[in-house]
């Protein structure tokens, strides 16, 4: 059975053509309840294959691609998809345990946000270099220490942006130096006090809610 197994992973490449519209992938990995599958093996059977790709829109930031795939069924379908730079996202908490946020503007929802600082990476910028950059831009934090808590695909259904989430602390405030383009209000809140604005609906933006809540967790060790 695991020779079977084998083989056909090494085959996957040549599936195409040979077993229409069978489901064959699917079909195969249900039969084989015995066999324990990692997360690479698992990935051949579900895999979307990339037949055509199309660039419809490229922009400052993003690109947008028109792709035409191959599903595990070998049936092809249609997907839109967003490629993106990066991001990072930092959780500032000061001395007193209170985080400072922004409120924002967010045209595409047209609502005013609050959020962790963030931004996006520079072309070939680390991770921890835009984190420290975005701090001081965006509410002027300046030196202490900066500890990764999670690496997270913000919207994978249809856009591969990463976004690496930081927490800083024992840090210097100063002022801030945003974009020409960006317009933030600073606030503090306790930690407290932001995880009830979380379960009240107050704070709903997604990378917020995500570093908020693994900062409370940490601090709580």
């Amino acid at each position: 059975m695991e020779k079977n197994e084998n083989n056909f992973l090494l085959e996957n490449e040549k599936i195409v053509g040979n077993y229409d519209d069978k489901c064959f992938r699917y079909n195969y990995m249900q039969n084989l309840e015995d066999i324990s599958f990692d997360d690479k093996k698992l990935y051949y059977f579900l895999r979307e294959k990339t037949i055509k790709s199309e660039l419809v829109f490229e922009g400052k930031i993003l690109k947008v691609f028109f792709d035409k795939i191959l599903l595990p069924n070998l049936k092809e379908a249609t997907r839109e998809k967003v490629s993106h730079p990066g991001a990072v996202a930092i959780v500032p908490v000061t001395k007193e345990n209170q985080i400072i946020l922004v409120k924002q503007y967010r045209y595409p929802i047209d609502k005013v946000l609050i959020e962790i600082p963030a931004g996006k990476l520079d072309s070939g910028e680390p991770a921890i270099k835009c984190a420290e950059r975005e701090l001081y831009e965006e509410v002027g934090v300046v030196g202490g220490k900066i500890k990764h808590l999670t690496t997270v695909y913000t919207s994978p259904g249809f856009s591969d942006e990463l976004m690496e989430i930081f927490i800083a602390k024992d840090f210097v405030e100063k002022k801030n130096n945003p974009d020409c383009d960006e317009f933030l209000h600073i606030v503090k809140y306790p930690i407290n006090e932001c995880i009830n604005m979380i379960k009240k609906g107050i704070i709903t933006d997604a990378k917020s809610v995500i570093g908020i809540l693994f900062t409370k967790f940490l601090l709580n060790e």
